[in-house]
């Protein structure tokens, strides 16, 4: 007799199969509609002529943040937008990592190209120095570098076909673009074994989108060629891969076929001889699924599954791990942040945890994100709106981490101050599908997107896992302002930093111009601390509301939104 556990248990499952099959429908019937094909013409515009404003910077003694596409003097660029960032990081050579993404060099313009920034000390400073294949449409950017300090950028055209471009030899010249077949929301990633198949190059993609029949291909000569395309079980979509230490492949998304969330594995990928087979299949339970075109991203996905391996010698020494966005299925949450681990290599795997743990089922966790470092740690980040004004999407940056193979998970803790995710739109109505991170011994490099200057832009943090200090430890690079928290009820701490002495005034307004208190007037420098306690400038409260906090100095004017409840 089937108990009344496993009746649910069935019935969940067959909720999550009818779901993902509508997704997959909804999938392959996109292609008129679908969003990464050149719909605007290219126009060229230079960066020269566009207006600048401050880039922000912000660090804690744990958290550091800089803006990546910025001008050649650091600026923040006014009126263009950049999403879908992958970062890839040199193990030859930790300060030299690199960061790719969509540019719109316009955001009246549809037409992106393969933008890129890279940093040679170790993510402090930033060099944005154009585009790859300037005038030519490309999406979708994923970045790596195999264990040699070679590096590949993973390009989508505009018929769905695939370019990796190269740098060898640790230089900084560019070879020309290798065809690498592939398709949409096509992912890659690099054997950095020591074994058979060191520096192979896998890539796997969404069958609906791609000019092959098949939606898998590999390199095993250094990425100077890509084999002809070879399928996949389940036809799996919006995943991401993994490498075990010893050369074994896992590749992760939703079935095509509405079995749900699927981990397939291959042993023999990694020989450069065979005509490798996928051996395992194994069905991974996030009580979800993932999605698309929702409230909060449009015309963008929620977010993608990521699957990510443990190579260290530890207690968790071939583990698995999936973790993905989710819609709930056994409750109305519309997006969670889901995890699974297999410890027995991905034959199975147990049952999920949910990351994010608000209270609430009906914020959005979204563009959910995981990377596994070299000694175990497992790192996670998403965009979270449990503090998000009513009616509002506002979202914040929030990270955990799990030193014991993902029983436990540290506090989740905010990373950035709220912003509107709605704002900055390229001609899409979206902010991207998707962040990137890499993990080391000490902490996580993560590329992601947000809109704190007021539009879309790529923007690089390392987060170093121990304390997370508080907000009133912020330290500013710059002459940013912000101010925490925010929303605010009673009062709101607003902090800066002027680099040279100069009078400056900061001033509060409401959303109809109008001066509703001035806070400070006169002449200083350095770190700056003010409290504003909600009141205008006859002591009386302010309704709740949007406001503006403007800073003005002799050199520069920035203003920010704050939101009062």
């Amino acid at each position: 007799m089937m108990t009344s556990k496993c009746i649910a248990i069935t019935v969940s499952l067959c909720i999550l199969s009818v779901i993902v099959q509508v997704l997959y429908s909804q999938t392959t019937n996109m292609q008129e509609r679908h969003l990464e094909v050149p719909d605007d013409i290219y126009t060229p515009v230079s960066r020269d002529h566009m207006p600048k404003g401050p880039a922000y910077t912000v660090r804690t003694s744990d958290v550091f943040t800089t803006q990546v596409n910025i001008d050649e003097d650091g600026n923040d660029i006014i009126g263009d937008a950049a999403n879908e960032p992958s970062i890839a990081v040199d193990p030859t050579n930790p300060n030299r990592m690199v960061i790719g993404w969509r540019q719109f060099d316009t955001i009246d313009n549809n037409f992106r190209q393969a933008g890129y920034g890279y940093s040679l000390d170790g993510g402090l400073s930033w060099v944005f120095p154009g585009v790859l294949d300037p005038g030519n449409f490309r999406s979708d950017p994923v970045l790596d570098f195999d264990s040699n300090g070679n590096f590949y950028y993973n390009s989508l055209q505009g018929d769905f076909s695939c370019d990796v471009f190269a740098i060898r030899d640790g230089g900084v010249v560019w070879e020309a673009p290798i065809p690498a077949n592939g398709g949409d929301k096509q992912w890659m990633r690099v054997d950095r074994t020591e074994g058979l198949g060191a520096q192979n190059i896998y890539a796997h993609w969404n069958l609906s989108f791609t000019t092959c029949d098949d939606a898998f291909t590999r390199s095993t000569d250094d990425g100077l060629s890509f084999e002809d395309c070879v399928s996949v079980p389940e036809n799996p979509f919006w995943g991401t891969l993994a490498v075990n230490r010893d050369g074994i492949l896992y590749v992760t998304g939703t079935s095509a076929f509405g079995n749900g969330i699927v981990v397939i594995r291959s042993f023999t990928a990694q020989d450069p001889n065979d005509n490798f087979v996928w051996e395992d299949m194994s069905m991974v339970n996030l009580d979800g699924s993932l999605d698309a075109f929702v409230p909060i991203n449009p015309q963008g996905l929620l977010g993608q599954t990521w699957v990510d391996v443990d190579i260290s010698e530890g207690p968790g020494q071939d583990n698995v791990y999936v973790l993905a966005s989710v819609r709930r299925i056994s409750n109305s949450d519309p997006a969670d942040v889901m995890f699974a681990r297999s410890t027995d290599a991905g034959v199975s795997f147990e049952s999920p945890i949910r990351i994010n743990t608000d209270n609430s089922t009906s914020n959005y966790q979204w563009f959910g994100t995981m990377a596994v470092a070299p000694n175990g740690r497992i790192d996670v980040i998403w965009l979270d709106t449990r503090d998000a004004p009513a009616g509002t999407f506002f979202s914040e940056l929030y990270y955990s981490f799990s030193e014991d193979q993902g029983v436990t998970w540290s506090e989740n803790e905010s990373m950035s101050i709220p912003f509107d995710p709605t704002v900055g739109y390229p001609q899409q109505n979206k902010m991207g599908d998707y962040f990137d991170m890499v993990s080391d011994n000490e902490g996580a490099h993560i590329a992601w997107t947000n809109t704190i200057n007021g539009g879309q832009d790529v923007y690089y943090s390392r987060i170093i896992p121990s304390d997370v200090l508080s907000n009133e430890n912020l330290i500013f690079t710059n002459n940013s302002i912000i101010s925490y928290p925010n929303p605010f009820t009673d009062q709101i701490t607003i902090l800066f930093n002027l680099q040279q002495r100069e009078k400056i005034q900061v001033e509060v307004y409401d959303i109809l111009g109008k001066k509703i208190s001035s806070l400070l007037n006169e002449e200083t420098s350095g770190e700056q601390k003010i409290i504003w306690d909600g009141t205008n400038q006859e002591n009386k409260p302010v309704t709740n509301g949007m406001y503006f906090i403007l800073l003005r100095t002799s050199t520069t004017t920035e203003i920010i939104k704050v939101l009062k409840q």
